[in-house]
């Protein structure tokens, strides 16, 4: 067993450092205007030169934190500078609030209309802050989180649609996004306000949007964590569920918890039974609690960061618990993943599938796409994998 682990390792080990890191490497950079180029199609060729904050912040994480954790090779705070200092300049309002969209230049197209933008942003300057040692990106990294600490309870401010007072829900979306980010800025927040932010976040996640009767992650719910009857209460995001999972697995792991951990394990079979297509394979993107016709037309397409997250999830809950239902669900997750996914022929994952597991769009990045979710999942299970065969 130990050395199909240690066989794991390499595969994800290769994967991230022969295949898609030299992919982004190698297409994606803009060196003439700064950022990166995100939309990308099957061979790398760039079809769309707008720049999205979520994915130039997500790819300044990812080369700063393989500087940082990995190997300090300069080339990869190059490419990590090339988008700090591109976002530093254009990626936020008069008032400190970041963009969602700009175009090849740097002038804003979108407005900073919810505070995902603000999240990653405080990610990559915090990575990057310790990669290059720079003071102003720790600036920064701050100010992007205390923007995301003071507009949690309305996350899009004045640009929230939703009419006041009528149906109020919040979404999993910000408690596990502010968990996750939390670690990132462990070594620039003060500890008694980090522990206290986990805390709460924690709670949150695991009381109000876990469902105890099912044992389901709700996407939406009532501020008093209750469920609301309509399409936005019964959404079930099985990707957002999962990933979640993980992040409070590695908060509780920090802290020796090992109720928590059995706990989230149990919530990520729970998702996975729910949300397997038994008839084609996969994981649906969306689904309705109650079984009734999603909103969402896309609901039933196979999505590779959803796929990815549930290796994560798998592989750190089998290491932290030792459960035979972590590894089988592995290895039914890794086969459809790799087959379908992966693009041997011109590197890099799709990203889109059709139900039946077809590839839906020809592309390796786009408008939500970009250098993030591969390499990252990649990078923790090739370090997962080596704990493990160590063990």
């Amino acid at each position: 067993m130990r050395q199909d682990f240690q066989a794991l390792a390499e595969l994800y080990k290769n994967a991230l450092l022969n295949d898609v890191i030299p992919f982004w490497e190698r297409h994606s950079i803009d060196w003439e205007q700064g950022g990166y180029f995100t939309c990308l199609d099957r061979a790398g060729n760039v079809y769309d030169t707008d720049k999205f904050i979520w994915l130039q912040n997500r790819q300044v994480w990812i080369f700063s934190m393989l500087y940082n954790q990995l190997e300090k090779r300069p080339e990869w705070l190059k490419i990590a500078a090339n988008g700090a200092n591109f976002l530093a300049k254009h990626g936020r309002d008069s008032e400190g609030n970041w963009y969602f969209a700009l175009d090849r230049a740097g002038n804003p197209l979108v407005q900073p209309y919810n505070i995902f933008s603000d999240c990653f942003a405080a990610m990559a300057f915090s990575k990057y802050a310790l990669a290059s040692g720079e003071d102003w990106a720790k600036d920064v990294a701050l100010q992007a989180y205390n923007n995301v600490l003071r507009r949690q309870n309305n996350p899009k401010g004045k640009y929230n649609k939703a009419y006041p007072g009528t149906r109020s829900l919040k979404s999993l979306a910000v408690p596990m996004i502010l968990a996750n980010l939390s670690l990132e800025m462990d070594w620039l927040l003060p500890s008694d306000r980090l522990e206290e932010i986990l805390a709460v976040t924690v709670r949150e996640v695991m009381t109000d949007f876990l469902d105890g009767d099912r044992g389901l992650m709700y996407e939406n719910v009532a501020p008093d964590g209750s469920h609301i009857d309509c399409f936005d209460g019964r959404l079930i995001n099985p990707g957002h569920g999962i990933e979640a999972m993980w992040f409070i697995m590695d908060i509780a792991r920090r802290h020796n918890d090992p109720k928590t951990i059995n706990q989230a394990v149990d919530v990520i079979l729970n998702i996975l039974n729910f949300a397997w297509d038994n008839e084609y394979c996969g994981l649906y993107y969306f689904m309705d609690a109650n079984g009734h016709p999603p909103q969402q037309l896309e609901w039933n397409q196979k999505l590779w960061w959803v796929h990815l997250e549930s290796l994560v999830a798998l592989v750190m809950g089998y290491r932290l618990t030792g459960r035979e239902a972590c590894w089988e669900w592995y290895q039914k997750m890794h086969d459809y993943t790799w087959s379908h996914f992966a693009d041997p022929e011109y590197g890099e994952w799709f990203g889109y599938l059709d139900r039946q597991g077809q590839v839906l769009l020809n592309l390796k990045g786009g408008k939500w796409k970009g250098c993030f979710h591969v390499p990252r999942a990649l990078y923790l299970c090739w370090q997962q994998f080596s704990v493990i065969s160590d063990q």
